[in-house]
């Protein structure tokens, strides 16, 4: 039977795709005050249920001030790890290779429209699946969908958290930190 591997987007194959600080300071507040800010609203616009326009309202609402664009767009500027994107094209000679993200709207049309998704055989995104990592149902939704067993599949996530929550319902878990060393784990599997 062929393996599934389920690779994370942000930290993974893309780099550069944090785009809090940017804003923060745009915005002239700190990263944690943004999250005071967005308080809840963060995981909803991750799981799908408000889009980057809504959150922008909200987040204004708690800002004190009107945001007028769409700053996630605005400041969204990843670039690719070559090494993860080599490691990807050579599993998917004889194993299935999907992407299982945490993103948002804005982010996850950019990727998109730039191509990075197409290295993928699916993308598993959770602001279309309507919850997101480390949630076990993000695991057992790609699961259901691709047929597989967790014995059967590799998760690399850059997040320990999210990694932890894989290993718990039997999925095969690689902590991401570095192409080359990424490459030596899936060799010992």
């Amino acid at each position: 039977m062929k393996k599934l591997y389920i690779f994370d987007m942000g930290g993974v194959l893309t780099c550069n795709f944090n785009d809090t600080p940017v804003i923060s300071d745009y915005l002239g507040i700190t990263e944690e005050i943004f999250f005071v800010y967005t308080g809840e609203n963060f995981r909803k616009l991750m799981d799908g249920k408000i889009d980057s326009n809504e959150f922008w309202v909200r987040f204004s609402l708690k800002y004190g001030k009107k945001i007028k664009e769409e700053l996630f767009s605005k400041f969204f500027n990843p670039g690719t790890i070559q090494g993860t994107k080599d490691i990807i094209k050579q599993l998917k000679s004889d194993s299935r290779v999907v992407c299982g993200t945490n993103t948002i709207d804005s982010h996850y049309y950019y990727l998109l429209n730039q191509g990075d998704y197409d290295i993928f055989d699916e993308v598993y995104a959770s602001n279309l699946m309507g919850i997101s990592k480390p949630d076990p149902d993000f695991y057992r939704y790609i699961l259901k969908k691709e047929e597989i067993t967790p014995e059967n599949t590799v998760f690399v996530d850059d997040s320990e958290e999210n990694i932890l929550s894989a290993q718990k319902i039997g999925i095969n878990s690689i902590l991401f930190t570095d192409s080359e060393s990424l490459k030596q784990q899936i060799k010992k599997l």
